[in-house]
């Protein structure tokens, strides 16, 4: 492919020629100029998948290919002529393989500038012949830390030679194609094969920024690890939160707007290999996501994830109007969490933890909804609800917590003017509660108590949860005063036509009066679920013991704001 160069009063046109050295030619078309023919080839990789069967097709399409240790061994066993890397430097590999590639015939093949008449006299003077790909990926840095290890094993997972290649062939990617994604091997064979070995400038471009961003994020999660590593050695708790935060995410669709039609909005996925949870599922109908519907969808998905058994939750304006646990199974639990309030409902956002039968389906096609989220669908439940075009289907694969990506290592991230806040998730259960009234929660009682507390843990505070029998039968979410969403829950469970006599309550944070315990005697509410900590905790624990309310602390508050 010849290459014509312009520089001050300088034009002349080169030429690879077939043993990759230069020539002059002839003028050439703007469209050929925009193209690079590809004759030598570096390959160096960690993730070997595909590189086998990539090499080859290099190979057939007529690349010399240069490449080091378990790479080069492995494409050897293919039948592929390889060039070992140290026979082309001159240098052995060293240092433990710590030194492969850093060297001038790599890096000068890799940077010089085929249009710039300088850099070609150099390379010929000093026997550098041009690379024209670069297939590098790096060390597993994150894989590695993952899994837990020791600051020395991190440190020798930290890629030198991989990132330097990518940048170079990135920086002169009009010369250079650098490829860091074996999922691009496919269409770069695709396109060189149409193209008779050459690849265009919109390619070279669209890899080189590929690599801008895979060094960002590798240099992000080293920066993290490292901004928690303690500063002496001898102190070996690690560090909560980093000096400096950085991570990457992925755009995966522009929305067609934000909260509000005059917001633009576009949704991003987390750039983590084994990556899960909403940003990855999948959307089997509907219309386009919207800004709101994907907060609604998380908030429902973050909810159902809570219980093991059977459950439904019905998501609005990111509260739930309902929630239950069925051991009748799921049709059972979305019917009693749809009674709770119907009328909210309505346009809600539906997440289940189990597949989503057809039987379910009908229930769900009776009412106007946004979206379903579920682990999966059977396929008379897909052709039932298909007949209602607009209502968007995600299958999302598991609903449990270790596959949600959440886990301790995730942080919650707020922006707020000028900065970011960052905290742990809310992980923490109500596994040790304390019995602070005479009379302690019976057998039924306690499982409506842990079920609302879960529950509570999703309400924007300050959250009143009524509950009974596993199942909402008011919610008051929201409120500036304790006392106003316990008066709305209880307004909630009335227009429901549900009895909240016999329930339980629960509370996401202190009760700061006792007029919240009269307001749920006046109810008939039995037993209590609070985190305790209030100045007033014995007026508090007296009204309780006064109206005969069985009354527990979780020591936990669960405030969501």
């Amino acid at each position: 492919m010849r290459r014509t160069f312009k520089y001050a009063a300088v034009t002349r046109d080169v030429d690879n020629n077939a043993d990759g050295t230069f020539s002059t030619a002839c003028n050439r078309k703007e469209e050929e100029f925009k193209m690079r023919r590809i004759r030598r080839a570096i390959i160096s990789v960690t993730d070997k998948t595909g590189i086998a069967e990539f090499a080859k097709e290099l190979s057939a399409a007529g690349v010399e290919i240069i490449s080091t240790g378990g790479t080069a061994d492995l494409i050897k066993k293919t039948g592929v002529n390889v060039i070992p890397i140290q026979s082309y430097t001159g240098f052995p590999e060293m240092l433990d393989g710590r030194l492969k590639t850093l060297h001038p015939k790599i890096h000068g093949g890799i940077l010089g500038m085929r249009e710039n008449p300088a850099h070609v006299k150099e390379m010929e003077t000093n026997g550098i012949l041009p690379i024209d790909m670069v297939v590098v990926n790096l060390y597993a840095f994150e894989e590695t830390i993952a899994k837990g290890c020791t600051l020395e094993d991190a440190i020798e997972n930290i890629d030198i030679g991989g990132p330097t290649m990518l940048r170079a062939a990135a920086k002169n990617w009009n010369d250079v194609a650098v490829v860091v994604d074996p999922a691009d091997y496919a269409k770069i064979i695709s396109e060189m094969n149409e193209k008779k070995g050459c690849l265009g400038r919109d390619t070279r471009f669209g890899l080189a920024r590929k690599v801008f961003q895979t060094t960002a994020r590798y240099d992000a999660a080293i920066s993290n690890y490292l901004g928690t590593v303690p500063d002496s050695p001898e102190l070996e708790q690690k560090k909560q939160f980093s000096d400096t935060y950085t991570e990457q995410y992925e755009k995966i669709m522009d929305l067609r707007y934000g909260e509000n039609p005059h917001q633009k909005a576009a949704f991003y996925r987390k750039r983590v290999k084994g990556n899960a949870g909403l940003a990855d599922a999948k959307c089997l109908q509907g219309k386009e996501l919207s800004y709101n519907n994907i907060l609604d969808l998380n908030a429902a998905l973050g909810l159902v994830a809570e219980y093991h058994e059977p459950a439904a939750v019905i998501v609005k304006h990111n509260n739930p109007c309902g929630t239950a646990v069925s051991k009748n199974g799921l049709l059972a639990a979305y019917k009693l969490a749809y009674e709770c309030d119907k009328t909210s409902a309505f346009g809600g956002i539906v997440g289940v933890n189990r597949k989503v039968t057809k039987e379910l389906a009908e229930e769900l096609g009776k009412i106007f909804l946004e979206a379903v989220i579920a682990p999966g669908f059977d396929k008379d439940a897909l052709e039932l609800l298909s007949a209602k075009k607009n209502l968007r289907l995600l299958d999302i694969g598991s609903v449990k917590h270790e596959d949600l990506y959440f886990g301790q290592t995730d942080l919650d991230v707020k922006r707020v003017s000028g900065g970011l806040l960052v905290q742990t998730l809310d992980l923490e259960s109500a596994a040790d509660l304390k019995t602070v009234t005479q009379r302690g929660p019976n057998e039924k009682e306690l499982e409506d108590l842990l079920f609302a507390w879960s529950v509570c843990k999703h309400v924007k505070s300050n959250a009143i949860i009524f509950a009974k029998d596993t199942r909402t039968v008011g919610v008051g979410a929201g409120q500036m005063s304790r006392i106003d969403s316990t008066r709305i829950a209880a307004q909630k469970a009335a227009d429901a036509g549900l009895e909240v006599k016999g329930s339980v309550m629960a509370s996401d944070a202190f009760f700061p009066f006792r007029d919240n315990v009269d307001a749920a005697a006046s109810h008939g509410v039995t037993a209590i679920i609070q985190p305790g900590g209030s100045i007033r905790d014995e007026e508090v624990i007296k009204a309780a013991d006064e109206h005969g309310i069985a009354m527990v602390f979780t020591g936990v508050r669960h405030f969501r704001h």
